[in-house]
């Protein structure tokens, strides 16, 4: 098992789930209502899937909480495919992501485990019902699963305290850091996991987004102990437009899952959190994953992962430091070898850096403060979809494109950022030569 040193899980003063310090949350700065959402594809819809959802705009009746006949009939058909085989009255569908999180962390109960950093939305989800959510330090190579060792410390350092850790979130393909956890760290964690009585709720949002699939293994831990996992999916990761929101939970095969998918159900018809009849339409058939479906996240996938890595190169030219981005529209920036050209600039923390870099750059860097981690960590999220253009042609120019990074207007962008980061390290390099 490989070491990293636990972080206390409540340093005084910070909120635990590592956000701003109390009293740091100037206005227009949320967390919640003015935090990232997830990475878009910036491309236009996939006229096939259109149709459908206009074909069924017409419909009158509502979808069943949790989803319809046909609509979890595709989503059990969607986990056969990836070896997470599952039956109807183990799986539900909600109105996104964050409405499911929100309904098994009321059924599980308890204090709430995330990686640092994790995906914007994991922690304000455990808020909404006054839940802690407590982070638990990544490794080096990766995000989205916590180090074993520092989860084990974490969860004595809460029972010792009075706490009762029950559940931890996780994500193999992690947005943010755009990285996917070897299989080998995910099998460490989650026996820990395990061992010490938690409830594994694992976030495959970014499952099928994987830059280079043949290179890079993907293991969900449903697939090492599917009767203790809940693998929830937001379709808006590869299947549908982020303004048509639909995920899907997959339960625990075991005793334990029916009673869970129950009481999800209720707090789903307690919000009255159904899916829309014609998005849900639209979802049972991109579950099914026709041929337009496949092509279009192929290209998409293809796309984003090759403006990702110019990008990447961009920075790290720069003196920025980025771990390779492995899945998803992302990739997650340390700008700490620039620290003294962002002083220069008035910029002391994550905050500073967002409202500097997104004037800067003139598309959105979210401080990585917004995913839990460090305030005073100069650390970023960039998204790929703002590189592609500003029309609905430019951005679907890229789709047949083997080079898009040639691509003019995808040039003058990756350009653009270069410049930016460029011109720190230039900053950087005069002050230390000043010295």
């Amino acid at each position: 098992m490989r070491r990293t040193d636990p972080e206390p899980h409540s340093p005084a003063g910070r909120d635990p789930a590592g956000g701003a310090p109390a009293g740091h949350d100037p206005v227009g700065h949320g967390p919640v209502r003015f935090g990232p959402v997830l990475p878009e594809d910036g491309l236009p819809v996939l006229p096939e899937l259109a149709a459908v959802l206009a074909a069924a705009a017409s419909r009158a009746e509502t979808e069943p909480v949790g989803g319809g006949p046909a609509l979890l009939d595709a989503a059990c058909g969607y986990g056969d495919r990836r070896g997470l085989p599952a039956v109807p009255d183990r799986v539900a569908v909600g109105p996104g992501a964050p409405a499911l999180l929100v309904a098994l962390t009321a059924a599980i109960g308890g204090d709430v485990l995330v990686p640092r950093p994790c995906a914007a939305w994991w922690a304000p989800c455990a808020r909404l019902l006054g839940r802690p959510a407590f982070p638990v330090p990544v490794p080096a190579e990766s995000g989205g699963v916590p180090d074993p060792y520092a989860l084990l410390e974490t969860v004595r350092r809460l029972r010792a305290e009075g706490g009762d850790p029950r559940l931890l979130v996780l994500s193999v393909a992690d947005d943010p850091t755009g990285t996917v956890a070897p299989p080998e760290l995910l099998h460490e964690t989650i026996e820990a996991a395990v061992g010490e009585g938690l409830h594994l709720v694992s976030d495959e949002t970014w499952r099928d987004t994987l830059h280079t699939p043949r290179d890079t293994v993907l293991l969900s831990p449903a697939e090492m102990l599917p009767e203790q996992v809940t693998v929830v999916t937001d379709l808006a990761g590869a299947l549908l437009p982020p303004g048509w929101p639909a995920a899907v939970a997959r339960f625990p095969a075991g005793a334990a899952g029916g009673p869970l998918h129950a009481r999800v159900l209720d707090v789903l018809t307690a919000l009255d959190a159904r899916v829309a009849t014609p998005v849900a339409v639209a979802a049972a058939y991109a579950l099914s994953e026709p041929e337009p479906v496949t092509a279009r996240v192929a290209a998409s996938v293809r796309l984003h992962a090759r403006v990702a890595a110019a990008a990447r190169a961009a920075v790290v030219a720069a003196g920025a430091l980025a771990r390779p981005p492995q899945a998803g529209r992302h990739l997650y920036v340390d700008l700490a070898p620039l620290a003294p050209a962002l002083a220069a600039h008035g910029v002391g923390d994550a905050q500073e850096l967002e409202d500097f870099l997104t004037g800067r750059l003139g598309m959105p860097a979210a401080g990585g403060h917004r995913f839990g981690d460090d305030l005073e960590a100069p650390r970023v999220r960039l998204s790929t979809a703002p590189l592609l253009g500003d029309t609905a042609e430019q951005r679907a120019e890229g789709l047949g494109s083997s080079a898009p990074w040639e691509l003019p207007h995808v040039r003058r962008a990756l350009t653009h950022l270069k410049t930016v980061f460029d011109d720190l390290r230039d900053d950087a390099q005069r002050g230390e030569s000043h010295r």
